[in-house]
């Protein structure tokens, strides 16, 4: 079913005078028997959650206390851990579950995408960003300040992003997703710029990240907040028939007296409300407004009302068991919640992607390939003929722009690594720089430029390369300008086999645990997709999924270190160079001379899988085998990268961009997309030792805050089109 079928059908239903079909009354009882069993479920978890807890009090004890039988409430013991503990507790995780279940459902449905959650508009990245200013500016310290901090920073963030989607074409949902993905970059880059040199801050930020209940205590916390939270909902509920219409499009929803401009106004102001509140209130608990959402989208349909309902219900019964599982999992600790959940939601969205309810999602099989042609510029001029180069019986076709694109780009690098081998805190004049690179000179300066400047530099080349070149076979594959090796758990994926390389030898630098990581992350998500040839939106909800999982696990990881330990491991899962040399950088240099040549036979065969597979075909290329190459390449040469640099953000995404830009469209951008990585890289680095004298920021921070400018600049540049 298309999205449009899908409006059409609440349209319809939505319509009291429409005479109902046969299967409209099944649909209704269906509803109201899920219903029945949500509030069944709901109120079970509620009962356990009051029974369930430290103070030794039972669920007689429990029930005692909220009927008054023999003046128990008289009793200060237990009116301290049912009243003051666990009844706040309680209500704060039904209302931040319903809060991130009913902002997923608005958010999936303004932006007609079922995969839509609600870090989407920058609210995650906002708070997290307010919390850091917080601790490390003003040394906040209270759970009250938190909560300040936490909603002002999800407020502004969300408020930039109305701003950015509004100011041209009206905040449709494209402009929408895209301005919460680079406000959120934008702020996650900056978030970590002040923990990475404030361990305090960072100390507190770990624990406050993984979200959780425990700080709840009292009522006076859920008062400060009940207000918003009750704003929030009473917008959402007067935006459910609006959202109806706009399923429609714009031009009926206009037709039949609504505003498209305000009703994603008003969406977006609900979604803000609701989960700055929640993020406030529990930290940032993720994949929760995605889950609910998805989950009330396959058991109820996509009638705007009735989702919104059951997902707020599924959203407070999730986090709800999530937090009694997080009391008694790990005693006398709690576990975190966001592991817990998504530990819930990651096998549970991945059984029902595979079922046959996926249909009644508004999913569909493949997404639309992106043209390779110029119609949509026809300001530019037509490409000049290639060169054609002979040498007696040997004749080589030389593409002109491409040729020239790589010329360009081979300077531009080589100047790159000259900045870099001369910028710096020691003052080396460019001349000395020169003779140091060649053994020349004083012998300090030799041994700082060619002992740890040289080396990391060759590092970076060595990593940016990778990334770029990993990023252009991606996105070649998938045709969509987004696709990343992300997208697949690469970095994750990766991440998790370093940190656990870490633990199991007591020794960082193991190159090899990343590619190990990426493989096993890429095996595990098409196997459970259903394999390469499964449809795209499996691959993606499990690899959302999959990604969840490990995030959540990681976080815990680095939760549990001490902190000299986790404050080293994050600086380079944040992406960074710091101590990275000759030997680091061999083998990724060894697999780049290996894989390199291999992605530019293929290259060829890769362009011609931007048309359907039928016409791949008939040009004698076999899909099957072509993908299956490009994928283990983009795979090992990403994994190569995260052992070298750690999960260096938007490289992989804005390579393949730029390389493309210079090259044309009419060829795959395999040289190009490894030269600027290389580039991206070596200047990225170098700008984060440079910017602030006597600190360093890590070269993924650097790309991440570029980052979110790049996005908007490259997707809703062109002209107001943002596709």
């Amino acid at each position: 079913m298309t999205l449009s079928q899908v409006g059409a059908v609440e349209a319809a239903d939505a319509d009291p005078s429409a005479p109902a079909p046969p299967t409209a009354d099944r649909s209704r009882r269906t509803a109201w028997i899920t219903l029945g069993g949500i509030l069944a479920a709901l109120l079970a978890l509620t009962a356990l959650s009051l029974s369930v807890g430290a103070g030794e009090v039972g669920p007689g004890r429990v029930l005692d206390y909220l009927l008054d039988t023999g003046g128990a409430r008289a009793d200060s013991h237990l009116a301290l851990v049912v009243g003051d503990l666990r009844l706040p507790r309680t209500l704060t995780a039904l209302l931040v579950g319903a809060a991130l279940g009913v902002a997923g459902a608005q958010l999936q449905a303004v932006t007609r995408n079922p995969l839509a959650e609600t870090g989407l508009l920058g609210v995650n990245a906002g708070a997290s960003l307010g919390v850091v200013l917080g601790i490390a500016v003003l040394g906040v310290q209270t759970s009250y300040g938190y909560l300040a901090f936490a909603f002002g920073g999800a407020v502004l963030a969300s408020g930039l992003v109305l701003a950015i989607a509004g100011s041209r074409g009206g905040g449709s949902p494209m402009r929408l997703v895209l301005g919460g993905s680079a406000v959120g970059a934008t702020f996650g880059g900056l978030t970590g710029v002040l923990i990475v040199n404030s361990p305090e801050a960072y100390d507190r930020y770990r624990v406050w990240v993984l979200g959780s209940l425990a700080g709840v205590e009292g009522w006076t916390t859920l008062g400060q907040l009940a207000p918003v939270l009750g704003v929030g909902f009473v917008v959402a509920l007067l935006t459910t028939r609006p959202l109806s219409a706009l399923a429609l499009g714009d031009d009926l929803a206009r037709g039949l007296g609504h505003r498209p401009g305000a009703t994603r106004a008003a969406v977006a102001l609900a979604v803000t409300l609701l989960t700055a509140s929640a993020v406030a209130l529990a930290g940032p608990i993720s994949f929760l407004g995605l889950l609910a959402g998805f989950l009330a989208r396959a058991a109820a349909g996509p009638r705007v009302g009735r989702l919104t309902l059951l997902a707020g219900l599924v959203g407070a019964a999730v986090l709800t068991g999530a937090d009694v599982l997080a009391r008694v999992v790990a005693r006398p600790f709690e576990a975190p919640v966001s592991v817990i959940v998504a530990l819930i939601g990651a096998p549970t969205l991945i059984a029902i992607v595979r079922s046959r309810k996926t249909a009644a999602l508004g999913l569909t099989d493949t997404a639309p390939a992106e043209s390779s042609g110029r119609s949509g510029h026809p300001e530019e001029k037509p490409p000049r003929p290639d060169v054609v180069i002979r040498r007696g019986a040997l004749s080589v076709l030389l593409p002109r722009r491409s040729a020239l694109a790589a010329l360009g780009l081979a300077a531009a690098l080589l100047a790159a690594v000259v900045v870099s081998a001369h910028a710096g805190q020691s003052e080396l004049d460019l001349g000395s720089t020169f003779r140091a690179v060649l053994g020349y000179g004083d012998r300090l300066d030799v041994l700082l430029v060619q002992k740890f400047r040289l080396g990391r530099i060759v590092a970076g080349l060595a990593a940016g390369a990778a990334l770029g070149l990993a990023g252009c076979l991606t996105q070649t594959l998938a045709r969509n300008r987004l696709a990343t090796p992300e997208l697949l758990g690469v970095n994750d994926g990766a991440t998790a086999a370093v940190l656990i390389s870490v633990t199991a030898t007591g020794a960082f630098g193991a190159w090899w645990a990343g590619p190990i990581g990426a493989l096993v992350a890429v095996a595990v998500v098409t196997a459970v997709s259903g394999g390469l040839g499964a449809r795209g939106y499996r691959v993606l909800v499990v690899g959302l999924a999959m990604s969840a999982l490990a995030s959540a696990i990681i976080q815990v990881a680095m939760a549990r270190r001490s902190l000299s330990s986790a404050s080293s491991l994050y600086v380079w899962t944040s992406g960074s160079l710091n101590g990275r040399d000759y030997e680091v950088a061999a083998p990724v240099l060894i697999g780049l001379a290996v894989l390199v040549p291999i992605a530019l036979v293929v290259a060829r065969r890769l362009a011609v899988l931007r048309f359907d597979d039928n016409v791949a075909s008939s040009l004698g290329v076999d899909p099957g085998r072509v993908r299956l190459a490009c994928l283990l390449l983009a795979v090992a040469l990403a994994g190569l990268a995260v052992g070298v640099c750690g999960p260096v953000g938007f490289v992989a995404l804005a390579a393949p961009v730029l390389a493309g830009r210079l090259a044309g469209p009419s060829r795959v951008p395999v040289l190009g997309s490894a030269l600027v990585g290389a580039v991206l890289i070596v200047l990225a680095d170098t700008l984060g030792r440079v910017l602030i004298s006597g600190v360093e920021i890590p070269v993924g921070i650097v790309t991440t805050v570029l980052g979110g400018p790049f996005l908007l600049w490259v997707l809703l540049g062109r002209k107001g089109n943002p596709a």
